[in-house]
């Protein structure tokens, strides 16, 4: 990606930030640093079914590209029409779809009986408490037995919700990333 392509996804997603704050959550796309922290703690050899929630502009789809294998299937959900259309364009061998409340129905529609991992960029912290208790019951039924839902957010405060449905392997901390960051390691139960 030239400087050009980086200048705009930065300022893109800042638009989109600052259109919806509640959904976006963030100023700025995942930083490198952020988006191998997620894709490092998989186990890509087992990982071949995969869904990718927030998607935004691939900051972290296109480190997913690189980890996963040619066998993979990847299911990107990504709710703006704009960033939806981007994320076809760059990743044309991933599926792409509007609401990550459906994941189990773009699962059926691509022939998946179940998710090997789920990472995601949502930021469930800022949604009512009823369409976030939908999104985690939607990731829980996805996955397959001991499937991987790997999370990052900016506080700790998700990790009670959390800890209801997976065992948390791990939080770390992740300061390079504008604003800093923690990632949940989680396994279903």
């Amino acid at each position: 990606m030239n400087l050009s392509a980086i200048v705009q996804e930065k300022l893109v997603f800042l638009h989109k930030f600052i259109q919806s704050p509640k959904e976006v959550g963030s100023v700025m796309p995942s930083s490198k640093y952020l988006a191998q922290a997620m894709t490092r703690c998989l186990d890509w050899d087992r990982t071949l079914h995969v869904a990718e929630l927030g998607a935004g502009t691939g900051a972290l789809t296109k480190y997913i590209a690189q980890a996963a294998g040619r066998e993979a299937k990847v299911l990107l959900f990504e709710r703006e029409p704009a960033l939806r259309s981007q994320l076809k364009e760059r990743f044309p061998s991933f599926t792409c779809h509007p609401d990550a409340c459906h994941i189990r129905d773009a699962m059926f529609r691509e022939g998946m009986e179940g998710l090997d991992a789920v990472i995601s960029g949502l930021p469930f912290f800022n949604f009512p408490p009823p369409l976030r208790a939908r999104l985690l019951r939607e990731i829980v039924d996805s996955l397959k037995p001991g499937g991987s839902f790997v999370a990052f957010q900016y506080s700790l405060q998700m990790r009670s919700l959390l800890s209801r449905s997976f065992e948390i392997e791990a939080i770390r901390f992740v300061p390079l990333n504008v604003p800093p960051a923690f990632v949940y390691v989680c396994r279903k139960k």
